[in-house]
C-alpha cells in the first residue's frame, strides 16, 4: 500500500529526542526557545511562539485579539474545522465567503462585501501549500483597520511575492504528523506585534511570567523540548523536502496534462509547497476514482468532503452561507500521495493507477450520458 502521507522521520530526529531525554529537561526549555528564534527568522518576523498544536495556535491568536460574542471574522468554509472552531472558541462568529475556482483559496474580491461594523479580523487559509492573494487582502484590511490572521497550517515555507506565509499578519502553523514540518503535535504563532507576543507567552503558560504569579487567566498550551528537538531537525530538512515535493508535483503535472482532470495552479509571484497535491474531477467520477485507487493499493485523501458551513453543529448555531464554489470543490477534490520520501517507482504506480481509473471512469460517464466536466 502506498500511503497518501508519510512523515520523514529518521535517525536525526531519534538522536535529537534522545539527547533531550538524557538532559533531564523535557518540558518547555532551551529547545523550544531555539525553535521559536529560528522559525521567526525563517519567516521574517519578530516573534514566534510555540504552542501545543495548530488549533491552539489559532485559538490563542483570537483570544489575544480580544474577540468576544458579537464579533465577526471573515473566512472560508473549504478548510479544516479548526479554522472555524478557533473563532467560535471566543464566542465570535465566522462569516463565510466563497473561494476562487482555480486555487481553492479565499476570493479576495468577495471579502469587502462581507465586512460589517462587527468585523474584527480577516482570516485567509493558505490551503494545500499555497498562499492566498495577500495584496488585495492587505489593502482591504488596511482600509478598514482590521487585522489579518493567517491560517498557515499547511503552508510552511510557501511564499507570496518573496514573503513567507505567516509574515502578513498574525500567522498560525500546525506541526501535526502529516505536515510539511512536524513535531508529532505542535503549533507555532508568528507576529510582529510586541504586545500580542508578550500576551501569548503568558497565556500559554498559565498566565505566569514568574512562577505562581498569575498576571492573566492563562492555560497550559506549551510545547515540550522533546517536540521542539524534532522540530529543529525538521526545520533543517524543510528546504530539501520542499524541493522534493515540488519535483513530485512537476512529475504529476507532466503525467496528467492530457487527462480530463484539473491540476493545481500556482499564480505568478507565489511558490507552492504542496502540502497536498490536489486534483479536481467531476463529482460522480471523483468518488469512483477514489474507490479505484484504494483497490489499487494507493492511498488518497478527500479534503474536505463536508464544508464547515454544512457541518451539523455550525448549522445548529444558525450560521448559514451560500457558497456554490465551495460546495463544488468539496464534491470534486481528491489529493494524491505527496510526501518527500515518495520514490519515483511509487509515484509511477500512483500515476499508472490514476490514469487507468480516470480513463475508464470518464469513458463510463460519457457512455451513460453523465456530465464529466470538472467542477472548476
Amino acid at each position: 500500500m502506498i500511503p497518501q502521507v508519510r512523515p520523514d522521520i529518521g535517525q536525526e530526529e531519534i538522536d535529537a529526542v534522545t539527547e533531550v531525554l538524557r538532559s533531564g529537561m523535557i518540558a518547555q526549555g532551551r529547545r523550544v526557545a531555539e525553535l521559536e528564534e529560528r522559525w521567526a527568522a525563517f519567516c521574517g518576523v519578530k516573534h514566534a511562539i510555540a504552542v501545543s498544536n495548530g488549533t491552539v495556535a489559532e485559538m490563542c491568536i483570537f483570544a489575544g485579539l480580544g474577540l468576544a460574542p458579537g464579533d465577526e471574522v471573515v473566512t472560508v468554509s473549504h478548510t479544516f474545522n479548526a479554522t472555524v472552531s478557533s473563532i467560535l472558541y471566543t464566542g465570535a462568529t465566522p462569516v463565510f465567503v466563497d473561494i476562487e475556482p482555480d486555487t481553492y483559496l479565499i476570493d479576495a474580491g468577495r471579502i469587502e462585501a462581507a465586512i460589517t461594523s462587527r468585523t474584527r479580523a480577516i482570516f485567509p487559509v493558505h490551503l494545500f501549500g499555497l498562499v492566498a492573494d495577500m495584496d488585495p487582502i492587505r489593502a482591504i484590511a488596511d482600509r478598514y483597520g482590521i487585522p489579518i490572521v493567517e491560517d498557515a497550517c499547511q503552508a510552511h515555507a510557501a511564499t507570496y511575492r518573496g514573503r513567507r506565509a505567516g509574515s502578513f499578519g498574525h500567522g498560525a502553523f500546525s506541526l501535526y504528523g502529516t505536515k510539511n514540518m512536524t513535531t508529532g503535535e505542535g503549533g507555532l504563532i508568528t507576529t510582529d506585534d510586541d504586545r500580542l507576543a508578550d500576551w501569548l507567552r503568558l497565556y500559554r503558560n498559565q498566565g505566569m511570567r514568574q512562577r505562581y504569579h498569575h498576571e492573566i487567566l492563562g492555560f497550559n498550551f506549551r510545547m515540550t523540548d522533546i517536540q521542539a528537538a524534532i522540530g529543529l531537525v525538521q526545520l533543517d530538512k524543510l528546504p530539501r523536502n520542499t524541493a522534493r515535493r515540488q519535483e513530485i508535483a512537476a512529475r504529476y503535472d507532466a503525467a496528467f496534462e492530457d487527462l480530463p482532470v484539473v491540476l493545481p495552479v500556482t499564480p505568478e509571484g507565489r511558490t507552492h509547497v504542496y502540502h497536498q497535491y490536489t486534483i479536481g474531477l467531476a463529482p460522480g467520477v471523483r468518488d469512483a476514482v477514489v474507490a479505484d485507487m484504494g483497490e489499487g493499493g494507493i492511498g488518497v485523501g478527500v479534503y474536505y468532503p463536508i464544508p464547515v458551513h454544512r457541518q451539523q453543529y455550525v448549522l445548529e448555531l444558525g450560521i448559514e452561507a451560500d457558497l456554490p464554489l465551495t460546495d463544488a470543490a468539496a464534491a470534486a477534490c481528491m489529493s494524491l500521495p505527496m510526501f518527500p520520501t515518495l520514490t519515483d517507482a511509487e509515484q509511477d504506480e500512483v500515476i499508472r493507477v490514476l490514469r487507468d481509473s480516470v480513463t475508464r471512469r470518464v469513458g463510463d460517464a460519457a457512455a451513460s450520458g453523465t456530465p464529466a466536466e470538472s467542477a472548476r
